[in-house]
């Protein structure tokens, strides 16, 4: 399985020819009409330009709180790495990491992980370190934050590099405009797609060298990498907000999306949101609620906007695989080159040449988790998992935070 090679963070997984040619020709197309013309390219309708904020100012307002919450969460484990008080502790995770992520399905299934879930006990190795910060996180998310505000959090976070911020505050800008097209109820389907067609090409022509790849990226970019397992290692309350968070972020397009596809569906939001808050829990992370045990993804949490604009779902998955890759570097202990590593996987996740999956692949390995295991349907019901097997009983690396209550 994954053995530690340095520190190197990428893998030689191929290409996908047929796949990356699909998507690269409608890239080199759009960008060719705004060469010859030089027409700027407007994705956004008046009616669909702060439309999120209109029509679903709750969802509006996490959207910003989830910004600024990511932009404090990377600083405060970072500040938490560095506090000489947690050498010892730290001494302690950097084994218990190492060691996870040297051991074969032989050894997961050993250790009894080899049934459809797995479970960890959610005290951290910091203790009331991490409390305090998941306290913290939760009166942010709490409270209203500006877009503006929002805007600028991922720039202000100082343990991320220039470019590794730039990679994901220019991927932010992507998803608001996407959250803005589809929370307009004025324009058509048509004219949604049209629209996102439009956001995909600014998105890619507008700062390519801060643009993931339009081609999805291979998942053992944020689950093999030499780092992988840190974050819910050392951090499984704020881990598990992360990808509570990004939970939300593609059951709310997915709520949104299918009442506009189905009319009988329409209006399901609030229950979405009633989720996730169920999912948060307490301001310490106590909660009854299945949490995500496995990285959220649009073929499993939003299969309605993943059929209507596959390109822009690739674009989310990817900028969530990044950051994921991301929160595990930074919360592996005492890295001396950490900003490089960081700028090193924020370089591998805008190339759309190297260690790319074609689109079964992709598709195989995000339903594989399992939907439950993923934090379960936006607006339907899912009381178990619907999975028989465990990625390490099907030699998949299996990257998850725990769930339950304290």
């Amino acid at each position: 399985m994954n053995k530690r090679k340095g520190k190197s963070l990428t893998f030689a997984l191929g290409k996908s020819p047929k796949f990356m040619q699909r998507q690269h020709a409608y890239v080199r197309a759009v960008a060719a009409v705004i060469f010859l013309t030089g027409v700027t390219l407007s994705p956004l309708s008046q009616t669909q330009e702060g439309a999120l904020q209109a029509n679903y100012p709750e969802l509006a307002q996490l959207a910003n709180a989830h910004d600024v919450t990511q932009a404090k969460l990377f600083d405060a484990i970072s500040e938490i790495n560095s506090d000489p008080a947690t050498m010892d502790v730290r001494k302690e995770v950097r084994m218990q990491v190492d060691m996870m992520n040297n051991m074969d399905m032989h050894d997961h299934m050993a250790m009894g992980h080899g049934g459809s879930e797995m479970t960890m006990d959610i005290s951290g190795p910091y203790g009331e370190l991490e409390i305090q910060i998941r306290v913290k996180l939760y009166n942010l998310l709490r409270d209203e934050h500006s877009q503006e505000v929002a805007q600028t959090a991922i720039e202000n976070v100082y343990s991320l590099p220039e470019h590794a911020w730039r990679v994901l505050s220019w991927g932010r800008q992507f998803e608001r405009k996407l959250y803005d097209i589809y929370a307009d109820s004025a324009t058509s389907r048509r004219e949604k797609q049209e629209s996102v067609a439009a956001a995909i090409a600014v998105y890619q022509a507008e700062d390519p060298r801060h643009a993931v790849s339009l081609v999805p990226k291979n998942a053992d970019l944020y689950l093999a990498h030499p780092y992988a397992n840190a974050a819910k290692t050392a951090f499984p309350r704020l881990s598990s907000l992360l990808w509570t968070n990004q939970w939300l972020q593609l059951a709310a397009l997915e709520a949104i999306v299918v009442g506009q596809l189905d009319p009988q569906f329409s209006g399901k939001v609030p229950v979405t949101l009633e989720r996730y808050w169920n999912k948060v829990g307490s301001d310490t992370g106590m909660t009854m609620f299945p949490l995500p045990v496995e990285m959220p993804s649009m073929p499993a949490i939003a299969p309605s906007l993943f059929s209507e604009v596959p390109q822009a779902a690739v674009i989310i998955d990817n900028l969530n695989m990044l950051e994921a890759a991301i929160v595990d570097i930074i919360a592996y202990p005492d890295l001396d080159d950490r900003n490089v590593l960081l700028e090193s996987v924020a370089e591998e996740f805008t190339s759309s040449s190297e260690n790319v999956s074609d689109e079964m692949t992709y598709l195989l390995s995000a339903l594989r988790g399992g939907i439950f295991n993923q934090g379960g349907p936006a607006i339907g019901e899912l009381t178990g998992s619907e999975r028989n097997r465990s990625r390490s009983a099907m030699n998949m690396n299996h990257s998850m935070i725990m769930a339950g209550p304290q």
